[in-house]
C-alpha cells in the first residue's frame, strides 16, 4: 500500500504538469482566434499565478482539515473543469474567469503533495516526483501540436481535460489508500494550523522564502527567454533555438530522474550546492565571447541539468530544517513566493532587455542564482544552529 500510494502521488503530479505548458504551446493560435494581442497571454498567466498564490497560502489550513488525499482529488477535478472550460471558450474574458479555478487547483495540489512527500518519503522520491511533473509538462505541447494539426486548440484543451478527469476518478476511487498508514495520516491532519505571521517568526523562514523566490525566478526566466536569447543575442535560427530551449527543459526532467539515484547518499544540502556549481558552469559558457553558437547551446542544457535537484531538495529539506509540524505551512509560503517570482521576474527581464539587450541574460540569471544559494545556505546554517548540529 505504501508503494501504491507513491504511484498515485506520482500520477497526481503528472496531472499537475500537464496544463503548465499547454497555454504557451497553443497561444500563437489562440490569440489570433480570440482577436487579442500576443501579450495578453501574460494576463491569463498572471490570473493563474494569483490563484496559485492564494491556494498555496491556504493549503496548510485546508489540508489539515480535510487531508492530503481530499485536497489532491478536489484540486485535480478543479483544474480538469477549468481545462474543459478552456476548450469551449469563445471569448478572451472567458479564459480569465476559467483561469481562477485553474490557479486555485494547481496551487493547492502543489503545496499539499510537496509537503506530504517531504514528510513521509526520502529525498529520491521528491526528485522523482518533480521528474513526473516534467513528464506531464513535456507531453502536453505534443498533445496541443497534434490537436492543431488534426483539429484546433479547443481539442487540445478538451483532450487534456479528459485525461485530468480520468486521473481524478482514479484518485477518487483510491482515496482510502491515503489512510494506509493510519498513524501518519492522523498525525498530519491533527496538527495545529499556523498563521502566516507565526510562520514568518520562525528563524530561517524568511531566508528560505526569499531563496526559493530567487531560484524559481531564475529558472522561469531561463525557460521563458532561452529561445529569444539564442535568436537575438547569438543569431541562432528559430528552429534550432526552439529545439535547444526545449532541451533545457528536458534537462531538468532527466536530471531529476537520475538525481534520484544519488540524492539520498549526498543529502539535500550537497545536492543543492552541486546543482548550483553545475548551472554556474552553464552560465559561464553563455558568457564566453566567441562567435560559435555551440557553447551557448550547451550552456542552456547544462543550466537545466544544474537546476534539476535544487527545487525538490529545497522542498524536501523543509521538515528537517523546521520540523514536520511546521512544514505544511512553510511549504505553502515557499510555493507562494515561488509563484511570485515566476510571475514578475521573467517579465522584468523582458523590460530590461529592451533597454540593455538580450546579452544581459547570463548576468541576470547569475545574480538570482547566487542570491538563491547564499540564502539557502544561510537557512541551513540557521536551522542547524537551532537544532544544535552546526559543524
Amino acid at each position: 500500500m505504501y508503494s501504491f500510494l507513491l504511484v498515485l502521488i506520482y500520477t497526481a503530479f503528472v496531472s499537475l504538469g500537464l496544463p503548465d505548458s499547454l497555454l504557451g504551446a497553443g497561444w500563437p493560435v489562440i490569440h489570433g482566434e480570440l482577436h487579442v494581442p500576443m501579450s495578453y497571454m501574460g494576463i491569463v498567466s498572471m490570473v493563474i499565478s494569483c490563484g496559485t498564490i492564494v491556494s498555496s497560502l491556504l493549503s496548510d489550513t485546508v489540508t489539515k482539515k480535510t487531508g492530503t488525499g481530499v485536497v489532491t482529488v478536489t484540486s485535480v477535478f478543479l483544474t480538469a473543469t477549468a481545462l474543459l472550460g478552456f476548450s469551449f471558450a469563445k471569448r478572451f474574458w472567458q479564459l480569465i474567469i476559467l483561469a481562477i479555478p485553474y490557479g486555485l487547483g494547481a496551487g493547492a495540489i502543489d503545496a499539499a503533495l510537496n509537503n506530504y512527500v517531504a514528510v513521509h518519503y526520502t529525498s529520491k522520491h521528491m526528485s522523482w516526483l518533480h521528474c513526473f511533473w516534467g513528464v506531464g509538462a513535456i507531453i502536453s505541447p505534443f498533445i496541443m501540436s497534434h490537436a492543431l494539426t488534426v483539429a484546433n486548440w479547443h481539442s487540445g484543451y478538451f483532450f487534456v481535460g479528459v485525461i485530468q478527469i480520468g486521473i481524478g476518478i482514479l484518485l477518487l476511487c483510491t482515496l482510502p489508500v491515503w489512510k494506509a498508514n493510519k498513524k501518519t495520516f492522523t498525525t498530519s491532519t491533527q496538527q495545529k494550523s499556523l498563521r502566516l505571521s507565526d510562520v514568518l517568526k520562525i528563524r530561517g523562514v524568511t531566508c528560505i522564502m526569499l531563496g526559493f523566490f530567487a531560484y524559481c525566478a531564475a529558472e522561469a526566466t531561463a525557460m521563458n527567454w532561452a529561445s529569444s536569447y539564442l535568436v537575438e543575442a547569438r543569431g541562432v535560427g528559430h528552429e534550432t533555438a526552439a529545439a535547444f530551449a526545449s532541451l533545457f527543459y528536458i534537462g531538468i526532467t532527466v536530471g531529476r530522474f537520475f538525481g534520484g539515484f544519488i540524492t539520498d547518499k549526498l543529502g539535500d544540502r550537497k545536492m543543492i550546492l552541486t546543482g548550483t556549481c553545475i548551472l554556474i558552469c552553464g552560465i559561464a559558457l553563455l558568457m564566453i565571447p566567441v562567435r560559435t553558437n555551440t557553447l551557448s547551446l550547451m550552456g542552456f542544457v547544462i543550466i537545466g541539468l544544474g537546476c534539476a535537484p535544487i527545487y525538490p531538495c529545497i522542498i524536501h529539506s523543509t521538515p528537517r530544517n523546521f520540523g514536520a509540524e511546521n512544514s505544511g505551512a512553510i511549504i505553502g509560503i515557499q510555493m507562494a513566493s515561488a509563484y511570485v517570482g515566476v510571475t514578475f521576474i521573467p517579465p522584468l527581464f523582458g523590460f530590461l532587455s529592451k533597454k540593455a539587450g538580450f546579452d544581459i541574460l547570463p548576468v541576470y540569471l547569475l545574480i538570482f542564482f547566487i542570491l538563491m544559494v547564499v540564502l539557502v545556505e544561510r537557512t541551513f546554517r540557521l536551522t542547524a544552529t537551532e537544532r544544535g548540529t552546526l559543524k
